[in-house]
């Protein structure tokens, strides 16, 4: 016998229907040591001020790209009290670009609200998202901050689109971004603060307005929105299997479709990194989210003796790598 009785939901109907946004988190922390030891907390703090910074409704969507046994512990238990919606998980780590193409054409929104997992969310960060996409034709990314370290690349689109000189579009080129978010996002990202202040110092920043709506002339991949059928297309047709990168490469595809990348002038948005500095502690607290607190990093003022000896990074740092691929198991 292949079955006994009828199933009970045969003819059930669910009143759920998709949020026009589907928020797509991908993560990957594959364990709670050294570069990775603050991640859990960030990874907390991203979904939190996710939900409770964000007024409009939308789904959560959450990619695992391979994480430890407690950031799994975490997300299961974020599914079950409704922190997250959808719980995508990979037993290994296929990498950012492969999780898009596999999260993207899942999300069941019209449109994708894509960010790493260590993006702090403030309050109107959708809306001004969704003003720009909705004001300015053709647009495919949108970013709740403006980058000036992203403003060169991909913008052939937008060229174009102010070369044509549409009527009501005003545009202007000045120093907009302060430095003390250029010099943040550089900290972020483990950048030099000051180097990055000096290599930019001369740039200025694309402002444009249209249909009375402000917008900056640049994306950033670390967190933006945009409409599923453009970012869809723009990623890579074929499997890649590269666990870094190209990511500078579906800006540049989304580009040569013909999609506008912006940014708000605002900013709603701001890139952690792996260090929960005395801000995000305190945004942590406004928000509940409990801490396992681990104690602030805190730079040495001159570098280790090991690194002041001639040619011992051409050492440790090969070291370094090798010793990360066998701690975490990648190939």
């Amino acid at each position: 016998m292949a079955r006994i009785g009828i199933s009970p939901t045969r003819k059930a109907v669910t009143r759920y229907r998709p949020h026009r946004v589907t928020a797509v988190v991908v993560v990957y922390i594959p364990s709670l040591e050294g570069y990775y030891a603050q991640r859990l907390d960030i990874l907390k703090l991203t979904l939190h001020s996710l939900r409770q910074n964000t007024s409009q409704p939308l789904d959560v969507l959450v990619f695992d790209n391979g994480s430890c046994a407690p950031v799994l512990d975490f997300l299961h238990t974020a599914k079950e009290s409704g922190l997250v919606d959808y719980l995508m998980l990979s037993r290994r780590n296929i990498g950012k670009i492969g999780a898009f193409q596999m999260a993207f054409p899942a999300a069941p929104g019209e449109i994708i609200a894509s960010a790493d997992d260590d993006i702090f969310f403030y309050p109107g960060w959708l809306e001004a998202s969704l003003q720009i996409l909705e004001t300015f034709p053709n647009t495919g990314m949108v970013s709740a901050v403006p980058v000036r370290h992203a403003s060169d690349r991909a913008r052939l689109s937008l060229e174009k689109w102010i070369a044509r000189a549409p009527e009501g579009l005003r545009v202007a080129r000045k120093r907009h971004i302060p430095d003390e978010w250029e010099a943040d996002w550089a900290r972020s990202t483990g950048r030099d603060p000051q180097a990055h202040l000096e290599a930019t110092r001369h740039q200025t920043d694309l402002i444009l307005q249209y249909r009375g709506v402000e917008a900056v002339g640049t994306a950033s991949h670390f967190q933006f929105i945009a409409p599923k059928d453009a970012i869809v297309k723009a990623l890579p047709q074929a499997w890649t299997g590269r666990l870094m990168g190209q990511m500078n490469e579906m800006e540049a595809r989304l580009d040569s479709l013909g999609y506008l990348r912006l940014a708000t002038p605002k900013r709603y948005v701001r890139h952690m990194g792996n260090v929960l500095n005395e801000d995000f502690r305190k945004e942590a607290a406004a928000l509940g989210v409990s801490l396992q607190g681990q104690s602030e990093y805190r730079p040495r003022q001159r570098p280790h003796w090991l690194l002041r000896i001639p040619g011992s990074g051409r050492v440790l740092w090969p070291l370094y790598r090798y010793l990360f691929r066998v701690l975490h198991n990648v190939e």
